[in-house]
């Protein structure tokens, strides 16, 4: 591998070690694997082209994405569909410098078409294991309640959460429309879900105000909220989440894409900075928005005027709010800092030869 100029942002992107903590199962399939789950199920609405997914993915609103988004889960129809698919993901991550993630996957999704639960956990499992084992790369799951589809699919997804728990599971959470969707009706669930040792990371505030932020915080007992981008509004609501270090996980892109902000020079990831609000940066949903972790790191670095240091520091952020043990976190913590000094060494006129830091087969 050539080492890469120590000067390009872009380059101490590629090769940061990352963690990402906000980013969908389905959402993650790659145009490639999409189309090729297409061409197996031709009465899908989802095109077999590739490069026809481009503009299959361009969003009108939030709801639109949704209906796309369904449209894409209903691509999935058995045991190996979901094996495929979620080593697929890991292996676009690996090769982002990506060493830990929690991703998030909809398990009711794949059970309403049919697919035995135990088949689906079976299926994550043995993909888990082999990324682990074949691209170094770390993964647990976030359960998520599909909020749209009611309390049947939150029962449904607390029972194969609680009963059925595999071994890389290790939160519960909540997706789907906010609009028309309160978050207190899914108090019991998330209490049934704490109660066996997951931690609760529920959407909200993104597409509706930051009252429903406060709803995922005092009835969800949320410890990271998933995106959060109303809570701006809210001046209480951000000394709050900063006095309690209770982070957001930002998705810069994905808000833009689905309308819940403007243009991404509006975006409020400044503001909740400036509070002093946790925030870690993640893609949500990547091949769907024409994003990647690493892009997002760059439209951070702008919106924030971050240099590799404060990179380093956005890195650090979301190892500190990952659900790693603390020496796992140590162990990555310690790979971000090795990199950035071994990158700062490099840079013209520290006279050091430095080797490419970046390494494979970290483990927690």
């Amino acid at each position: 591998m050539s080492e890469q100029d120590p000067t390009d942002l872009t380059g101490f992107i590629a090769g940061l070690p990352k963690a990402e903590l906000h980013v969908h199962h389905v959402g993650s399939a790659s145009p490639r694997i999409v189309a090729e789950l297409a061409a197996r199920h031709p009465d899908s609405p989802v095109p077999k082209d590739p490069d026809a997914l481009a503009e299959f993915f361009t969003f009108r609103d939030f709801a639109h994405f949704i209906e796309i988004y369904v449209s894409v889960v209903d691509l999935i129809r058995d045991p190996e569909d979901i094996r495929l698919l979620t080593f697929e993901v890991a292996r676009e991550m690996a090769r982002q410098n990506i060493r830990y993630a929690e991703l998030t996957v909809t398990p009711h999704g794949f059970t309403r078409r049919g697919i035995p639960a135990e088949g689906v956990m079976e299926a994550i499992e043995d993909a888990r294991r082999a990324a682990e084992r074949e691209l170094g790369l770390v993964l647990r799951w976030c359960f998520d309640i599909p909020g749209e589809l009611g309390l049947p699919a939150a029962e449904e997804t607390a029972r194969m959460a609680c009963e059925l728990r595999p071994e890389g599971l290790v939160s519960f959470g909540l997706g789907g429309p906010e609009i028309g969707v309160p978050r207190p009706q899914f108090r019991p669930f998330f209490d049934r879900a704490i109660a066996e040792g997951l931690h609760s990371v529920p959407h909200a505030g993104e597409t509706t105000g930051p009252e429903t932020v406060w709803d995922a915080l005092r009835e969800l007992r949320a410890e990271r909220i998933g995106h959060g981008t109303s809570s701006v509004r809210d001046p209480r609501l951000l000394e709050h989440l900063a006095e309690h270090r209770i982070p957001l996980e930002v998705c810069p892109t994905s808000n833009v894409a689905t309308r819940a902000v403007t243009v991404l020079e509006e975006h409020p990831v400044r503001d909740m900075v400036a509070a002093g609000v946790p925030v870690t940066i993640n893609s949500d949903d990547p091949p769907m928005f024409g994003t990647d972790l690493n892009t997002e790191y760059a439209v951070a670095a702008r919106l924030l005027d971050l240099d590799e240091t404060g990179l380093a520091e956005l890195a650090r952020n979301a190892v500190e709010a990952s659900f790693l043990d603390t020496p796992a976190k140590s162990r990555l913590s310690g790979e971000i800092d090795s990199y950035l000094s071994s990158w700062l060494q490099r840079r013209p006129g520290n006279g050091s030869s430095a080797q490419d830091p970046r390494r494979n087969g970290w483990t927690p």
